[in-house]
């Protein structure tokens, strides 16, 4: 029997989410019907978390995910981002009807504030609550946020509101394990990892760690890439969403959030990708 995709509570929300989504960074860069199609595979196999914001391709990535979602959006966990040069109380709500326009849908499930910027979080969250208040976002959270910076945004926000935090997690980049991710699984604030593959830095078959990998995923049927997601979901909490834009890549991130891994393989990974020792700054792209 094929498992199915393994759901987990998103923060404080009330939906139950798949572990894998399909993140849309650079997407508008490949042929347009290809990532349509792509996204649209994605929802039949489960993964129906998309995630995208108005930085990318400066709007163009939300226009295409508002055709991948046309006729299907009330099966879609839908999240943007707005920038933090955007992120004054008019302008966040001005970013995020222009980002509902783009998807042409009259919601978002979630809406996240990509990075710190010059703007006063009480601005930002104070927007936020004002769209979620309309009903144009249900939810918000924050991406790329330290410890530090979680601490001074849960000083400012009402208990459960923050909801998630967006950050760079990767088998060669750990450091959330460090601070980040305890600091908000004690709180039940979902950690979403973007970059699951870490870009173009994913360790090959002649490395040590690579080698690892490979032994694993031959003991599961599996490929590498679906023994990396696997690991990095092994942590509570934690939700990944890589991009792809072919539908072998979308079949095979699917495949990632149906691999269960043992104690014993959680350790040789960890073995053969350590932490690094000493303080540990959020990593970003």
């Amino acid at each position: 029997m094929n498992p199915s995709m393994e759901l987990r509570k998103f923060g404080s929300t009330e939906r139950r989410v798949p572990v894998v989504g399909q993140g849309t960074w650079h997407l508008e860069k490949s042929n347009r019907a290809a990532a349509v199609r792509a996204l649209r595979q994605g929802l039949d196999l489960g993964m129906t978390h998309i995630d995208t914001a108005e930085m990318y391709g400066t709007g163009a990535a939300e226009s295409l995910v508002g055709e991948a979602i046309a006729g299907r959006r009330d099966e879609v966990f839908l999240v943007s981002k707005v920038l933090p040069q955007h992120a004054s109380p008019t302008m966040t709500i001005e970013a995020c009807e222009a980002s509902l326009r783009r998807l042409n849908t009259n919601r978002l499930d979630c809406y996240l504030l990509h990075w710190r910027g010059r703007h006063p979080l009480e601005d930002t969250f104070g927007a936020f609550e004002e769209l979620q208040h309309s009903g144009k976002i249900l939810s918000w959270g924050v991406s790329n946020f330290d410890v530090d910076d979680l601490e001074e945004a849960a000083a400012i926000a009402t208990e459960d509101r923050m909801v998630c935090n967006q950050v760079l997690y990767h088998l060669r980049e750990r450091a959330i394990e460090a601070a980040v991710l305890p600091w908000c699984a004690s709180r039940g604030i979902a950690v979403v990892a973007y970059s699951p593959f870490g870009q173009d830095r994913f360790p090959g078959p002649r490395t040590a760690g690579g080698r690892v990998l490979e032994e694993i995923a031959a003991a599961h049927h599996a490929t590498p890439r679906q023994v990396a997601l696997s690991f990095l979901l092994h942590l509570p909490g934690v939700f990944v969403i890589p991009k792809a834009s072919s539908a072998a890549h979308v079949k095979e991130n699917a495949g990632g959030g149906k691999l269960h891994l043992t104690g014993a393989e959680i350790s040789r990974i960890e073995d053969a990708f350590p932490l690094s020792p000493g303080p540990h700054p959020l990593p970003m792209l």
